[in-house]
């Protein structure tokens, strides 16, 4: 099985763990806290990697360390990562919960590139028409780049958007060129 779709059940195994506590943002933010402590820190997933510590060393380490920081259940899924080695895979399982928590709650991640630096308001507006139009709400992630001229070109995964003046212009310039075919 690849990485990705052990990542994806395990996420998926976490999320209902979540539920279950009626936390779902919270354990969103303890497994993003491990998987950045784990990016963090070279020692720290040199120990969890390495096989000269035994899994029951690793998960009694990982018990004493956040046994007062973190929910019993969510410590006993860390110690089942490591028991089943699959510890590296803290950080796709972190994203993966995010992609899930996302989609439970109509939430959708859309790359919104503009011609322009864009005001908080120019943003909101951005934000309330794409949600509007997707019926979800959309979490814009702006980027800058001044060669679409005007307008915005937007990426919700797979899905483009190009309401750019540079596409409008190709579009006119081929219609002139070509006729209307």
């Amino acid at each position: 099985m690849r990485d990705s779709t052990i990542a994806k059940n395990y996420a998926e195994t976490l999320l209902e763990l979540a539920r279950r506590a009626q936390d779902l943002d919270g354990w969103g933010r303890m497994i993003m806290e491990v998987a950045d402590a784990l990016d963090a820190d070279a020692s720290l997933r040199l120990f969890l990697a390495t096989p000269r510590v035994s899994a029951a060393a690793k998960n009694e380490i990982l018990a004493k360390a956040f046994q007062d920081r973190m929910p019993r259940h969510f410590v006993r899924f860390l110690q089942t990562l490591v028991s089943n080695r699959r510890q590296a895979l803290i950080p796709e399982i972190a994203e993966e919960y995010r992609t899930l928590l996302d989609d439970a709650e109509g939430r959708v991640h859309a790359h919104v590139t503009v011609a322009r630096e864009s005001s908080e308001e120019d943003k909101e507006r951005i934000a309330s028409e794409l949600s509007r139009i997707l019926g979800k709400t959309v979490i814009p992630h702006l980027t800058v780049n001044p060669e679409i001229l005007g307008g915005v070109v937007v990426r919700v995964g797979d899905d483009i958007m190009d309401g750019s003046v540079r596409r409008r212009l190709a579009a006119l310039r081929n219609q002139l060129v070509h006729g209307n075919r």
